[in-house]
C-alpha cells in the first residue's frame, strides 16, 4: 500500500485514530470508486494535463491523493497539477499546505485573488455567500487553466454533493440538475471532471482525519447556520437513518432519467400525443399481421 506521507507521521496519525488495515480497506474503497467513476465517463486520457483544484478542504486533498496513486497504477499518461486560490479571507494561513505540496514534490501554484472583499461588499450579512463566491472563483480558475494549458479541471466534488445539489434545485430553484461528473464549459474552452462522484463524504472524511491533511477551513460562510446546503443534507440524513438506500437511489436517478414520466415538453409532446396514438396503434397492427404470415 502506498500512504502518501511520511512513516513516522503515519504511525502517529495511525495511533490516535484509526487501525492501519482500516486504513488501507478506506484507501482501497475510495481507489475503486474513483476509477469507476473516471473510467465510467472517460474522464482522463493519455496525455491530458489535469490542474487538481486544491482548496485546502478535506474533499480536494482525498482527490488529490488518490489521483496521484491511480497516477502511479494507470496504464495512461497523464500530468497532475495543484492549484489552490487564496481568495484573501481572514485568518487563511497556507504554510502547512506549502510544506504538504513541497514535501510530496507536487506542482503547484497558489494564487492570490481578493475575492473576499467583493463577496462581502455585494452581499448582505445574514444572506448566503456561497453564489458569488463560487462564480467568481470559477472565473478564476478556468482562465488560469485555459491560459496555462491545462484541458483538464478536476472539482473534489463527492456523491453526496452531487444528491444534496439535485434535492436543492428541485427544492429551491424548481429544476431537476445536479452537479454532472464530466462537463463541458460554456465557452467550449474547459473540460470539468468529478472524479470522486461515486465516493462517499463519510468515508472521505474518515480518510483525511486519518492522514491528517493540513486543512484549512472556510470562514466565509461558517456563522451561517441556516444556508439550503446544510438543511437538504440534514433531511437526507434523515431519510438515510430510515433507508439506508436513499443516498445511492438519489445517485442513481441522476443516470436513470424518464423524459415520458416527466412534465417538461421539450422532451415529451404533449400537444401531439393523440397522432402518435395512432401511428402507434398501426404499427402494432403491422407487427400483428406480419407475425401472423411471417
Amino acid at each position: 500500500m502506498q500512504i502518501d506521507q511520511p512513516k513516522l507521521q503515519i504511525a502517529k496519525n495511525l495511533k490516535r485514530k484509526i487501525p492501519l488495515a482500516k486504513l488501507e480497506a478506506l484507501e482501497k474503497k475510495l481507489l475503486h470508486y474513483t476509477g469507476k467513476a473516471i473510467a465510467d465517463f472517460s474522464m482522463i486520457q493519455n496525455g491530458d494535463r489535469v490542474m487538481v483544484c486544491l482548496s485546502g478542504g478535506k474533499d480536494s486533498f482525498t482527490m488529490m491523493h488518490v489521483l496521484r496513486l491511480l497516477q502511479q497504477r494507470a496504464r495512461v499518461d497523464f500530468e497532475l497539477f495543484a492549484f489552490t486560490l487564496d481568495q484573501a479571507q481572514p485568518g487563511w494561513n497556507d504554510k502547512e499546505l506549502r510544506e504538504w505540496l513541497s514535501e510530496r514534490r507536487i506542482s503547484h501554484e497558489i494564487l492570490t485573488r481578493d475575492t473576499y472583499s467583493i463577496v462581502k461588499e455585494k452581499i448582505p450579512e445574514g444572506q448566503t455567500y456561497c453564489s458569488l463566491c463560487s462564480r467568481l472563483r470559477r472565473g478564476i480558475i478556468y482562465r488560469y487553466a485555459e491560459e496555462m494549458g491545462f484541458n483538464k479541471i478536476a472539482l473534489g466534488h463527492h456523491r453526496d454533493d452531487l444528491i444534496r445539489s439535485l434535492l436543492m434545485s428541485i427544492l429551491y430553484n424548481g429544476e431537476i440538475r445536479s452537479m454532472p461528473p464530466k462537463l463541458l464549459s460554456d465557452n467550449k474552452k474547459n473540460i470539468i471532471i468529478r472524479p470522486l462522484a461515486y465516493c462517499q463524504e463519510k468515508d472521505i472524511a474518515e480518510f483525511a482525519r486519518a492522514l491528517a491533511f493540513p486543512i484549512i477551513p472556510c470562514n466565509l460562510c461558517g456563522s451561517q447556520e441556516n444556508l439550503m446546503r446544510k438543511r437538504v443534507k440534514y433531511l437526507i440524513d434523515q431519510l438515510a437513518g430510515e433507508n439506508p438506500k436513499v443516498p445511492s437511489n438519489m445517485l442513481h436517478a441522476l443516470s436513470c432519467i424518464k423524459p415520458s414520466q416527466l412534465m417538461d415538453k421539450k422532451f415529451w409532446d404533449f400537444k401531439h400525443l393523440e397522432q402518435q396514438q395512432g401511428e402507434v396503434a398501426k404499427e402494432f397492427a403491422f407487427d400483428e399481421l406480419e407475425s401472423a404470415f411471417g
